[in-house]
């Protein structure tokens, strides 16, 4: 019996079809999902060795279900593979370098498949930043919550360390966390409630991109003044 369970999320059979052949048998159990929200059920439900994600998904994007995932303390663990025809669409979304998950460009051979893979598993393995609580998430579309099994999602802060520079000084803006509308007895509807948690979830991606960036301005800064 297979005691890694793999899932494919991908709208495309033939892809489906093509990792579970390309793959060693009798190694992988092969789970499919041919859009975003079948796929996030079964992350929520399986126990997975590894998830391999098309960017471009029906129902809910790639990019949303990336987002859910990594807001959860728990299944940003598993391995990740992002999948995608044009590499531009997932950095357009994700700063390189990936260093939590691995990304693997269509078409693909068998080779080129088995590297992602275990490049996707050492990346899992990477220490990374604490996560801060801001609530519930979003529901998927049939009812079946982020937070099925666990107390609260989680979005990611992580503490960027900007190295001290003696000149030029740069004047950084604070970047303040919105934090959560929670539901009272008062009439604010649990659709309205999640659609801001959404909300926050893709503004809290965007102010990690803005950190990285700024990290990198810095370094580029000391290096010229040496």
């Amino acid at each position: 019996m297979a005691s890694n369970k793999i899932l494919v999320i991908d709208d495309t059979t033939v892809v489906r079809v093509k990792v579970r052949e390309m793959l060693p048998p009798g190694n992988f159990e092969v789970l499919e999902a041919k859009d975003g929200v079948e796929g996030l059920n079964f992350i929520l439900q399986e126990k997975l060795s590894l998830i391999m994600l098309d960017f471009l998904l029906p129902k809910m994007s790639g990019w949303e279900v990336f987002q859910q995932v990594q807001a959860h303390p728990e299944l940003r663990k598993i391995p990740l593979v992002i999948m995608s025809g044009r590499k531009e669409e997932v950095t357009e979304k994700i700063t390189e370098p990936f260093e939590y998950f691995e990304f693997l460009g269509k078409p693909f051979d068998q080779k080129q498949l088995i590297g992602a893979i275990k490049l996707a598993m050492a990346k899992a393995k990477q220490p990374r930043p604490e996560l801060v609580s801001v609530g519930a998430v979003a529901s998927v579309k049939n009812g079946t919550s982020l937070n099925s099994g666990v107390a609260n999602s989680t979005v990611v802060t992580p503490s960027v360390a900007t190295p001290s520079v003696a000149t030029p000084s740069i004047a950084t803006s604070s970047v303040v966390t919105p934090s959560v509308v929670t539901p009272s007895t008062g009439g604010v509807s649990e659709a309205e409630i999640n659609a801001l948690n959404e909300k926050i979830v893709k503004m809290q991606a965007e102010i990690d991109g803005l950190k990285k960036q700024l990290t990198q301005v810095v370094t580029f800064i000391k290096q010229k003044i040496k």
